[in-house]
């Protein structure tokens, strides 16, 4: 494109500023969880910017925010957008600042260009975190291509013994009609997100071209083995399920630091019973995080992981239950919009690192339906899901000038 983008820095980070004063916890942190009365005030605003903005704005039936810009032709639309829910607490960046940009963009176009092509909507989804609903993540994506099942509205349940159904009904949704957000009239998917990790900031870049999303597989192991006496019992006698916990997480973390960049386990969420120290545990139950953006790798891992715990409990003599809580496919991102997100920053002088996401997003979710594809935008000390994330105003309009030039290309040009 000829004519350069205008964004404006004062009102991105007058965006990211307000939309944080919705659940603000720990100064610069952000506790805004789905369907609570933070989210609800969130939404709202978020979707009365929209109208200021000039866009056509309704809210679906699980309380996703479509805000759309008609265009000439008739057809499939181009979206973006993010979720603004947040972690327990998180910071002001994670998923708001996709659903900003998304605005300013489309905004930054409609003021620039006028009416597009293409109709472009900006999508403000309504959960992705997981943080108060554990299983419910991506829930307004799922929702809109059509992964929910009727049994999730009484089955999920937060910490307060409250379903999502009781949720939803709460911040004035019916629940019963979650499916009217289904959606298959999408022809891409786009989310500009903070990075959440160190390898731009490590490579001096402030946007980066995310070309894969790490699948990941979230197991529940629960080893059972026998209470005994600390001291009066011998070790060659023993059931530990403790000494079995230790050799599994020592051994599934060391086959990813073998295997190398991008495969990552993490072993968290450790119970013992009993958790006492003059005695053997009964029973010990923790949880693994396997994740690899390869969709063979990351099936390898998971085997290699599967395999350990098996033969380390049948060695030991434990009954072990092995449960998989979460499971998400990879993405390799549609090479199309690839190849728009990349040319768009040559064009506008922007330097791209190309890297792949360690964390799942809605884009995943959204790849069922439309073509997808992601922007990254540095993180600084690559924090996040802490009240300390920050990205610049500086890096984070270089990330909503290759959006908004993607977006053009697609809505306004001839790229399909």
């Amino acid at each position: 494109m000829a004519e350069a983008i205008n964004i404006d820095p004062e009102y991105v980070e007058r965006l990211i500023l307000d939309l944080g004063e919705f659940g603000a916890h720990s100064g610069t942190g952000v506790w805004r969880t789905v369907y609570s009365p933070e989210w609800v005030a969130a939404n709202s605003q978020f979707a009365d910017w929209c109208r200021q903005a000039g866009l056509s704005v309704h809210h679906d039936a699980v309380g996703n925010v479509w805000a759309r810009l008609e265009g000439e032709e008739a057809g499939p639309s181009i979206v973006s957008g993010s979720h603004i829910d947040s972690q327990t607490p998180g910071g002001r960046y994670d998923g708001a600042l996709g659903a900003i940009a998304a605005l300013v963009a489309v905004d930054a176009l409609a003021k620039q260009f006028g009416k597009p092509r293409r109709t472009l909507e900006v999508l403000v989804l309504c959960e992705e975190e997981g943080s108060r609903f554990a299983a419910a993540s991506l829930w307004g994506s799922r929702a809109i291509t059509g992964c929910i099942e009727p049994r999730e509205l009484d089955e999920l349940i937060d910490g307060d013994g409250v379903s999502i159904r009781q949720a939803m009904q709460a911040a004035g949704l019916d629940p019963d009609a979650f499916g009217e957000a289904e959606r298959a009239d999408i022809d891409t998917f786009i989310e500009l997100h903070i990075e959440q990790g160190p390898v731009l900031e490590a490579a001096d870049l402030a946007v980066g071209l995310v070309t894969a999303i790490n699948g990941l597989r979230h197991y529940r192991v629960e080893l059972t083995g026998e209470a005994n006496h600390a001291g009066a019992f011998p070790m060659d006698a023993r059931r530990d399920p403790m000494a079995g916990f230790a050799e599994i997480a020592g051994g599934v973390i060391s086959t990813a630091e073998r295997w190398g960049r991008p495969a990552v386990t993490t072993v968290g969420q450790v119970n013992v019973e009993p958790n006492l120290p003059a005695i053997i545990p009964a029973k010990v139950s923790f949880m693994i995080d396997a994740r690899h953006p390869d969709p063979d790798a990351v099936q390898r891992l998971y085997a290699l992981h599967e395999n350990l715990i098996r033969e380390v409990a049948d060695r030991r003599g434990l009954q072990v239950k092995i449960t998989v809580v979460e499971n998400q496919a990879p993405l390799i991102c549609h090479p199309e919009i690839v190849a728009a997100i990349k040319a768009t920053a040559q064009e506008q002088g922007i330097r791209l690192g190309a890297l792949s996401s360690g964390g799942s997003h809605d884009t995943q979710q959204m790849s069922r339906i439309a073509r997808a594809g992601m922007i990254f935008v540095r993180s600084k000390d690559g924090r996040s899901h802490t009240p300390e994330e920050f990205s610049s105003i500086n890096d984070i309009v270089d990330g909503i000038k290759v959006l908004a030039g993607t977006l053009y290309k697609l809505a306004y040009g001839d790229a399909r």
